[in-house]
């Protein structure tokens, strides 16, 4: 098979996998080296389903010896296989990075020989761009669950990133739709990853010539749609796997049908508007302080597919507005829908030296259509301290200026490498967020509970 059929069945095989950000490092070029990292991460990029990528995204071989029903590359599925060599993907990056086409690589694999010769290939592509050919530019590998920990230590420390997907929201979803898998086998090299990261950079403080590993961190990616579990149920697991193993990032996918059909949801489109939903409350509760039982309980079980989640919690606690913008802490102002980090400061900002008033918010950041109805300040129009009254109102109001909440999402996905947020009314999805805000801001003591593992049974983490 010559390299050009190679390159359109991986790289299609490839798209299902999300986790592929590249913020969060900066790596410079030695002399006589190639590329570079920034901490800003990578310029955006098109695949050819839409998403928003950077980087050479391609399976090492699509060939797998597990037969997960939701995987499209499972063992029973019948479609094309390819397989590259290592030297064959070192080169590809090599000569797409001269052309401009990339600046990095994100590499995945099914997994072929077992776990262990399936990650030295993975490890061996990276150590060969870096020692080799003096490659400094973003590296993101897959981490194989079951590989040997001194391969995957080994892996950290040439990418910029390792990730394990999680796949599934529970154990049980994990046993029965991916039999040849098991939860210890994804938390382990997960603990292990999150160890070496924590180890290295206190090597790094105390000497700047001590090794990295992953500088760029860990992340996952958990399937939407494709078992029963609950929003809440995967928020609390996306807050355990935040606590537990300091992850950059969870990313959601919502599942697409392509799986065996016997064991997986009636599906006819993909569960977009709530994926969209989760990856909005992960924001939440990374940089807004939000719990994941604040956001989700148990007579709330679901996220509101026609609100935002913030929005959907301002009108279950009702309790807590109006917000007085002139009088109100920075972790309060953070609540009100409407009002992010940046507007937030701002108001505080403003404030010292002159009351905000209500025809002030807008040059200030904050998103009119959503703040008007939970915030009191002078000049704010009578008419909407009347609607702000009605919580049912103003969940009408709040629903019909929600590009997501009042707009259908696409049937498929958008041809000729049209992003489905670019599709009108529709918002801007996740990856086209900014790579990595701020730390998220402190609330008042109390207000965060630290949640414990979701997945599976109540145990200790594996160490």
């Amino acid at each position: 098979m010559d390299l050009a059929s190679k390159i359109a069945i991986l790289g299609e095989a490839a798209r299902y996998d999300a986790s592929c950000a590249s913020s969060g490092t900066r790596r410079e070029a030695p002399a006589g080296g190639m590329g570079g990292a920034a901490m800003g991460g990578i310029c955006h990029s098109w695949a050819d389903d839409g998403r928003c990528i950077s980087l050479l995204k391609i399976l090492l071989t699509n060939y797998c010896e597990y037969d997960c029903a939701y995987c499209i590359n499972r063992r029973s599925n019948d479609l094309p296989r390819a397989a590259f060599t290592v030297e064959e993907v070192v080169t590809l990056t090599l000569e797409f990075y001269k052309r401009n086409y990339i600046e990095g690589l994100f590499l995945s694999s099914g997994v072929t020989g077992g776990p262990d010769a399936t990650m030295e290939r993975l490890t061996r592509v990276a150590e060969t761009l870096r020692t080799q050919h003096r490659f400094a530019g973003y590296i993101h590998l897959k981490a194989i669950p079951g590989a040997s920990p001194d391969l995957l230590r080994r892996a950290g420390r040439f990418a910029d990133r390792l990730s394990v997907n999680i796949e599934l929201p529970s154990g049980a979803s994990l046993q029965r739709l991916a039999p040849d898998k098991n939860r210890d086998g994804i938390l382990q090299p997960m603990g292990l990853i999150g160890r070496g990261i924590t180890e290295s950079r206190a090597e790094r403080r105390q000497s700047r010539t001590a090794p990295r590993f992953a500088p760029a961190g860990q992340s996952t990616q958990l399937i939407v749609g494709a078992s029963p579990e609950n929003d809440r149920h995967i928020l609390h697991l996306a807050a355990s796997l935040y606590s537990h193993f300091d992850l950059k990032r969870v990313y959601y996918s919502a599942f697409l049908p392509a799986g065996n059909p016997s064991l997986l949801p009636a599906l006819t489109t993909p569960p977009l508007r709530r994926e969209h939903r989760l990856y909005q409350a992960d924001w939440l509760m990374r940089f807004y302080g939000f719990a994941a039982d604040e956001l989700l309980d148990d007579q709330h079980p679901q996220l509101d597919e026609t609100l935002d989640p913030k929005a959907a919690w301002a009108l279950r606690h009702p309790q807590f507005f109006p917000v007085d913008l002139n009088r109100a802490e920075l972790g309060i102002l953070l609540r009100v829908p409407g009002i992010g980090p940046t507007s937030a400061r701002r108001i505080v900002s403003s404030r010292r030296f002159a009351s905000v008033r209500f025809e002030d918010l807008a040059k200030l950041g904050v998103v009119l259509r959503r703040a008007r109805y939970f915030i009191a300040c002078p000049g704010q129009p009578a008419e909407i301290v009347v609607a702000a009254q009605s919580p049912e109102r103003v969940h009408r109001l709040l629903a019909a200026n929600d590009p997501a909440g009042n707009t259908p999402y696409p049937t498929s996905v958008p041809d000729d490498g049209m992003m489905v947020a670019d599709a009108p009314g529709l918002p801007v999805q996740p990856w086209l967020l900014p790579p990595e805000p701020a730390p998220p801001l402190p609330l008042p003591a109390g207000k965060i509970p630290t949640p414990e593992l979701a997945w599976g049974a109540a145990t200790a983490v594996p160490t």
